[in-house]
């Protein structure tokens, strides 16, 4: 079957970038030669590994000039932001420096009689499927560590950023990564579900939308393949009575408004403790109102178009819906909403848990905000959604956040910061989230499998 993948840049609806799809028969053949070449890269020196990938890393900083505007053409994020180049290299680097470390044997007694331990051997061909929103940062959280434990990698980006995975393989390859050790290709849906449910894969790791998760774990029934996945948020946060209050309304508006609003850890919907509510919202509204929204190329814009015109459909039907259920908008439609890709971020009260812009992910500039009047109130409310990400507590009380935190069902809590993934934890979530781990050695464990030695020693 023949296709063409077809990237829109959201600044103008120009084609940006077109890729032919892989017949079945290629894309089998390319899994095969990175399962063929997989036991020559893990017997390399894990050291060697590591200097290879960290080469590669520093091949991508190198064309980081080219990057962002590409990124900026491609999704939209403005080029004032200056790409991913930064957490691109502390998560690859971080799991670097403790990959030793997180791939040593486990000793568990060696005596007169036996040695016993535990090694951990790499799956074999570790198959990424990327998302477009971070498209660098979310795809090294995998390729980096599968890499550095012995594994060969497949990468398959989202078309929406169709040439992030040539790039990555580029850097990578020119630094000395063997060309079957790291691919990137090009496939339809189609083709992409007949490779897991033929076995072509050891391990896959997905990020991106529910039913992409679901789609995938559907192909890999009965396989006995992993797969790993992280399919979004519907992020909460919780600002308490004694929290900062300007530092409070800075980061959980940037983290519900940066790059449109489409992070999967972004804040989506926010409880503010009844003391400090009108407070919140009057200076929430006047951070957004001195948003510039315009075109990601210019220098002067804060905030770009969405990285599709469906995108922000969605989001204006979110918003429209729940107007029309009670709910108060607080900006005003920007002059550069054109209706489509370009989109006025917005900040809804007199919102309930009854309306999708509370209940579903968003992914786009609004925000929901609503009074509480206790831990207990905001709990529930943080517990009541499908998904489980992050959640963003804020206070001066390091016990009681942790004793909140306790209660939410998310994979992360934060304490006064949002919107970031530490590399030295594990990125994971619960319920439709997904399930899994990534970077951290927890992510290490994810990208291999144990092999345990139980060896008796002949005594005579």
């Amino acid at each position: 079957m023949s296709g063409m993948l077809t990237c829109i840049s959201p600044i103008d609806g120009s084609v940006f970038a077109e890729r032919p799809v892989l017949s079945a028969d290629e894309a089998f053949a390319a899994a095969a030669r990175a399962k063929a070449a997989q036991k020559a890269w893990a017997a390399r020196p894990l050291q060697e590994r590591i200097d290879l990938v960290m080469a590669g890393v520093a091949a991508v900083g190198a064309m980081n000039d080219e990057i962002v505007p590409e990124l900026a053409k491609m999704m939209g994020r403005p080029v004032r932001y200056g790409g991913e180049f930064g957490g691109f290299n502390e998560r690859a680097s971080h799991m670097a420096d403790i990959a030793a470390e997180s791939l040593a044997d486990i000793q568990v007694g060696e005596d007169d009689t036996f040695k016993r331990y535990i090694k951990r051997l790499p799956h074999g061909v570790v198959f990424v499927v990327a998302p477009w929103n971070y498209p660098y940062m979310t795809a090294i959280n995998t390729v980096a560590p599968a890499l550095i434990a012995g594994n060969s990698v497949v990468l398959k980006h989202s078309t929406q950023t169709l040439v992030v995975g040539e790039r990555m393989a580029q850097a990578f390859q020119s630094a000395g990564v063997p060309e079957d050790v790291f691919q990137n290709v090009f496939l339809s849906h189609d083709v992409t579900n007949d490779l897991i449910a033929g076995n072509a894969f050891d391990f896959v790791n997905f990020t991106g939308s529910v039913g992409g998760g679901q789609a995938m774990e559907r192909a890999a029934a009965g396989t006995f393949t992993g797969v790993g996945t992280e399919l979004g948020g519907k992020d909460p946060g919780y600002v308490m009575e004694d929290a900062d209050l300007d530092a409070a309304v800075d980061t959980l508006i940037d983290g519900a408004m940066f790059n449109s609003g489409q992070c999967c850890c972004g804040i989506e919907r926010i409880y503010v403790h009844e003391s400090l509510y009108d407070a919140f919202v009057e200076k929430a509204v006047a951070v957004v109102n001195g948003y510039k929204l315009g075109n990601p190329l210019e220098e002067e814009t804060t905030i770009g178009p969405m990285a599709n015109v469906r995108f922000a459909d969605e989001v204006r039907a979110q918003i429209a819906e729940a107007l029309d259920a009670g709910a108060t908008a607080h900006i005003e439609t920007f002059a550069e909403d054109d209706g489509g890709a370009y989109l006025t971020p917005q900040i809804l009260t007199d919102v309930t848990h009854d309306m999708r812009v509370m209940r579903d992910e968003s992914f786009g500039p609004v925000v929901g905000i609503m009074k509480v009047s206790s831990d207990e109130e905001a709990i529930a409310l943080m517990n009541d959604s499908e998904f489980g990400l992050t959640a963003s507590l804020w206070t001066k009380d390091v016990e009681r956040a942790e004793r909140v935190g306790n209660e939410i069902e998310t994979g992360t809590v934060f304490m006064n910061r949002a919107d970031y993934l530490d590399p030295g934890l594990c990125w994971t979530g619960c319920k439709n989230t997904g399930r899994g781990g990534g970077l951290s050695v927890i992510g290490f464990q994810n990208l291999t499998r144990p092999k345990s030695y139980h060896l008796k020693k002949v005594t005579s």
